[in-house]
């Protein structure tokens, strides 16, 4: 059986100025993302990473290449429009800005809008929005205001209205850029629940890499190629190059480099605050050790 949710090869886009001229954004992005992967896509700002987001469920349309995506070829000239409706319902995207994306006043009816645009039953609405509230951990909030909620309680309101389509894959284009570091964690920790429990195909794009270390893998993009893609140990056990790309590491990644600039060899590359604590305890008893033996 074929795992591969989305296929990419040679993918190329360029934005149309008003002039009349192109500017290429993506230079033949080539990757394989297989079902229930947790991905993060890293890159700075003008990348081409929100593009290639906005090419998975054909907000955008790919200039060149190919591109499959649950199966259905995006740059077949025989696709439909009940293709890209299809489409649409198993690639569900949450955006940067909440309120963007709240179109009622009270939380459940804006949970429902989705599903009911897509024809469901009422009934089964009804279960699918207690099911996708519950999933967000915001069954006490059914019938609040959405305006009146913090901006990570927000945030998984728009997830819920997400997941209350049903999609496979859900895609978090900037989606805790907003948001205080409460608002970030709940957020993350309600992705990678929906990752783990659901087998969700997730991909985030984030320009904090502390999040970035949590996925299963990390792909970097650079000026619309892919520069690196590997698991986050990985890809931050290689801080020149990802600071050469104008990126950041983990600060516990940072930490450790900053300690081999002064002499201080840690062995590994830690990309969790745990790990890295564990990894300075161990450097530190062995020197304790080493003195005690000497």
């Amino acid at each position: 059986m074929n795992d591969i949710f989305i296929h990419a090869k040679d993918l190329t886009y360029a934005y149309k100025e008003e002039d009349g001229l192109k500017m290429p954004v993506l230079h033949g992005i080539s990757l394989d993302i297989r079902r229930g992967e947790y991905v993060a896509v890293l890159g700075h700002n003008g990348s081409g990473k929100s593009t290639f987001a906005k090419l998975l469920n054909m907000i955008l349309e790919p200039d060149g290449g190919e591109l499959t995506v649950a199966g259905r070829d995006l740059t077949s000239p025989e696709l439909t429009e009940d293709d890209l409706f299809a489409l649409r319902r198993e690639v569900g995207m949450v955006f940067q800005n909440p309120d963007n994306q709240l179109v009622a006043t009270i939380v459940e009816e804006d949970v429902a809008f989705g599903p009911e645009n897509l024809g469901v039953p009422p009934a089964e609405i009804r279960q699918r929005v207690d099911e996708a509230l519950a999933t967000v951990g915001m069954t006490a909030y059914a019938r609040h205001e959405p305006h009146r909620l913090s901006g990570g309680q927000k945030q998984r309101i728009a997830i819920a209205g997400v997941l209350a389509m049903h999609p496979s894959c859900v895609i978090l284009d900037e989606a805790t850029a907003m948001l205080d570091p409460a608002g970030r964690r709940e957020v993350i920790e309600t992705v990678e629940r929906m990752n783990r429990e659901a087998g969700m195909t997730v991909i985030t794009i984030t320009h904090y890499m502390n999040e970035a270390a949590r996925a299963d893998r990390v792909v970097v993009i650079d000026d619309g190629r892919i520069l690196m893609d590997g698991t986050p140990r990985e890809v931050f056990a290689q801080p020149e190059k990802l600071m050469a790309a104008g990126l950041d590491v983990p600060q516990c990644t940072a930490l450790v480099y900053a300690l081999d600039g002064e002499g201080i060899a840690l062995k590994g590359t830690p990309v969790t605050t745990e790990e890295c604590a564990d990894f300075i305890c161990r450097a530190l008893e062995d020197k304790k050790n080493g003195n005690r033996n000497a």
